[in-house]
C-alpha cells in the first residue's frame, strides 16, 4: 500500500467509528454454534424474515445534520430481510462454492481495532492496517474465526457484501429498507436513545465504559458477539442495533435533501452508474465499538459514510430479496 493511500485508510478509519443502532424489542436467543440458519441450501429465504410494506421517513431531528429529515416519507413494498447479520458460516458456505476471495485476501490486509495502549487516545491509535487480516483471521494472523461461526463475517467490503447477495439471489438493502426495517413501524423519541431497557441493562453489543481504553463489558462481551444474542425488534430483526456496522447499496452524498444533493439530474445520474472505487457507501446499524462517551449514534436514523473498498473488522452486512 502507497503511502497516500495508506493516509487515506487511516482517515476514513478514524471517520468510520461515529456509530448508529435501532431500539429492539422482543426475546433474543444466540444464534446455534454452526452458524447456519434452518432449511440453509434448500430455502432460498432460509434466515430472512419478511418486511411488510410500509412508509418511513428517513432520519431525525435530534441527529446529526446530515439527518436531518427532507421531502416526503417514502413508501416501500414489502420484501425479505436477513433477520441477523451474514454470519461467518453463511459466508464460508458462499466461498467454498463459489472459490470466492475477498479485497482484503487479494489486496493482502486489513484494518483491524485494537485497545491502544500508552493512553494513545487519537484515531490512529486504535486502528491499524495489518498484513493478513481478512474475514478468515478477522484480527490479523494468528486469530480465525474457528469456533466463531455464529459470528458476523467483518472484513468484508461492499463488492464482498455484494458478490455474497448474488449467490443468493438477494442484494444489498437501501439506506431506506434499512431504516424502515430498523425502526420496525416505530417513531417515537426512544429511536433516539442508547439501546437500554427500563431497568438500565443494555439492549444490544455495544461499548460499555471508557471507549477506547476501558471495556466494562455490560452487555456480556469484549467485542463481536454471536448474532441474535440480543432481542429482536417488532419485525423480528435482530442485531439492527450495534454488533456490527451494515452495508446498504446506496453511494454517501451528503445530507438528506429531497432530490440528492438539491439537483434531481445529478442525484438520477448518480444512481443510474455504479459507486467509484473510491467512493463512500451508506452504512447503518453500529457496532461493538460505540460508546456513550465518543457517539451519539447508537439509532436507527444515524448514518455514516464508509470507503467502499474498505475492509474493516467492525463492518459486515444482512441481504434483501424481493417479496
Amino acid at each position: 500500500m502507497t503511502t497516500a493511500r495508506s493516509q487515506r485508510r487511516q482517515v476514513a478509519l478514524g471517520l468510520a467509528l461515529v456509530l448508529v443502532a435501532a431500539p429492539a424489542a422482543a426475546a433474543g436467543h444466540c444464534a446455534k454454534a454452526g452458524g447456519l440458519p434452518a432449511g440453509w441450501g434448500r430455502d432460498a429465504r432460509a434466515g430472512m424474515v419478511r418486511v411488510p410494506a410500509g412508509a418511513v421517513q428517513l432520519g431525525t431531528t435530534q441527529g446529526y445534520a446530515d439527518e436531518r429529515p427532507a421531502g416526503p416519507p417514502i413508501q416501500l413494498k414489502a420484501f425479505w430481510m436477513d433477520a441477523t447479520e451474514v454470519t461467518n458460516a453463511q459466508f464460508a458456505a458462499f466461498v467454498k462454492a463459489t472459490g470466492y476471495r475477498t479485497e482484503a485476501e487479494r489486496e493482502g490486509g486489513a484494518a483491524v481495532f485494537r485497545v491502544p495502549e500508552g493512553g494513545e487516545i487519537t484515531p490512529n491509535g486504535w486502528w491499524h492496517y495489518l498484513k493478513g487480516a481478512s474475514w478468515r483471521q478477522p484480527e490479523g494472523p494468528g486469530s480465525s474465526v474457528r469456533g466463531r461461526e455464529n459470528q458476523p463475517v467483518v472484513q468484508v467490503t461492499r463488492a464482498d457484501a455484494e458478490a455474497y447477495a448474488r449467490w443468493l439471489g438477494r442484494s444489498l438493502p437501501s439506506e431506506a429498507q434499512w431504516e424502515y426495517a430498523a425502526k420496525a413501524g416505530r417513531n417515537d423519541t426512544g429511536l433516539d436513545r442508547a439501546p437500554r431497557d427500563a431497568a438500565g441493562k443494555p439492549l444490544a453489543n455495544f461499548w460499555q465504559g471508557n471507549f477506547p481504553t476501558l471495556n466494562t463489558r455490560e452487555d456480556g462481551y469484549l467485542g463481536r458477539s454471536p448474532v441474535g444474542c440480543f432481542p429482536a425488534n417488532r419485525f423480528g430483526l435482530f442485531d439492527t442495533v450495534g454488533n456490527v456496522w451494515e452495508w446498504t447499496r446506496d453511494a454517501y452524498t451528503g445530507p438528506h435533501q429531497p432530490h440528492g444533493n438539491g439537483d434531481p439530474y445529478a442525484s438520477v445520474a448518480e444512481r443510474a452508474k455504479p459507486l467509484r472505487r473510491d467512493a463512500s457507501g451508506v452504512i447503518k446499524g453500529g457496532s461493538f465499538l460505540c460508546a456513550a462517551n465518543f457517539c451519539v449514534r447508537y439509532r436507527a436514523a444515524a448514518r455514516h459514510p464508509q470507503e467502499i473498498n474498505l475492509p474493516t473488522s467492525h463492518v459486515g452486512f444482512r441481504t434483501v430479496r424481493a417479496d
